[in-house]
């Protein structure tokens, strides 16, 4: 199956003559960080150095970083509104960065849906002619707009505000009606640039929970951008962390927290609490003629650290954990807990 999104040695470079000279370094053969520095000794900026992501069909794909390290620049350059320097991008097989013009208007309308942190919402128009806009730039009759739309916006919770204004909504009202208006096209592939970076802490933890609700429902690929680990390690199936332009570690939220590869990304995890995201199968031993008690907790190897600890922490006995089939698979011992959460306290 061909990957949802994918690119190869993808470069974005700003600056005079900025394409010409990234040619004549990449012929050199010399290792991206070398050819970077390079550009920069000429006045260039590299702000995306050779990018290689591959995204699954319905995988949210979340790509995070500080200030500066490239992560829009890099969803911009995958959408086109920025032109990448050199490198491909391939959608569902096809290669982006060789469409005409006319075919990435009809790309962007039919399979991409954007969302970014600043709303764009027309002021003049309701919430459900703001949602349906895509569908009329396709030409749909109001009436069959509307219909089609209403749906979503029952799902991103602003049913009953059909007929609002922007400036009768909150921020968060603002942004579903961003959210939703992306959706309207029927997207095949959602990017969203930190929508929910300028909320409050509790409509964004709101939002973020409607979000995974979202798309368990439509099962959409998804690239989205934020700078907060926390937002990253509830959404994501996969996080790739980048800093001054170059992709530094691609992994799982388990991998992030439990394996960063160097002291970039370890500070990025440092306080989050690993039992969050340490799985069972990860500190489980053999079973190994242990004796199992038939009551007591029940235990999978999906389970958290932190959720088997609630349910064992009376426990002295070995106990079970299954697999997804009910099968014993291993067992553990409370005092595992304490060792592999010891660096946490």
């Amino acid at each position: 199956m061909a990957h949802a999104v994918e690119t190869r040695g993808l470069w974005q470079v700003f600056g005079g003559n900025a394409k010409s000279s990234l040619e004549r370094e990449l012929k050199t053969g010399a290792a991206s960080d070398d050819v970077a520095s390079v550009l920069k000794e000429q006045g260039l900026i590299p702000a995306v150095q050779d990018a290689n992501i591959a995204v699954a069909p319905g995988e949210l794909f979340v790509i995070m970083g500080l200030s500066g390290s490239g992560k829009s620049t890099l969803i911009r350059s995958i959408s086109r509104l920025v032109e990448p320097t050199a490198g491909e991008v391939i959608m569902q097989g096809e290669d982006l960065l060789k469409a005409s013009k006319s075919r990435m208007t009809e790309l962007r309308r039919t399979k991409m849906g954007m969302v970014f942190q600043h709303f764009g919402l027309f002021p003049h128009m309701s919430v459900i002619d703001n949602v349906a806009f895509p569908l009329k730039v396709r030409g749909l009759k109001r009436k069959e707009r509307h219909a089609k739309v209403r749906e979503i916006i029952e799902m991103v919770g602003l049913a009953g505000r059909e007929e609002a204004y922007p400036r009768e909504l909150s921020g968060g009202q603002r942004q579903r009606v961003g959210i939703a208006r992306s959706l309207a096209g029927d997207c095949e592939v959602w990017m969203l640039d930190e929508p929910f970076s300028a909320l409050d802490p509790l409509i964004r933890r709101q939002l973020q929970d409607e979000f995974l609700s979202i798309q368990e429902k439509l099962k959409t690929t998804i690239l989205f951008i934020t700078h907060d680990i926390q937002e990253a390690l509830k959404l994501a199936d996969r996080i790739a962390i980048m800093r001054d332009g170059r992709i530094v570690q691609i992994g799982t939220p388990t991998e992030i927290v439990l394996n960063p590869v160097d002291d970039y990304v370890r500070d990025f995890a440092r306080d989050v609490p690993k039992g969050r995201h340490m799985t069972l199968d990860e500190v489980m031993e053999p079973i190994n003629g242990a004796a199992l008690s038939e009551g007591g907790p029940q235990l999978s190897t999906s389970m958290t650290l932190e959720d088997a600890l609630a349910g064992c922490a009376m426990s002295f006995e070995p106990i079970p954990v299954r697999d997804g089939d009910g099968k014993v698979v291993g067992v553990v011992r409370p005092e595992l807990f304490a060792r592999a959460l010891g660096s946490d306290t």
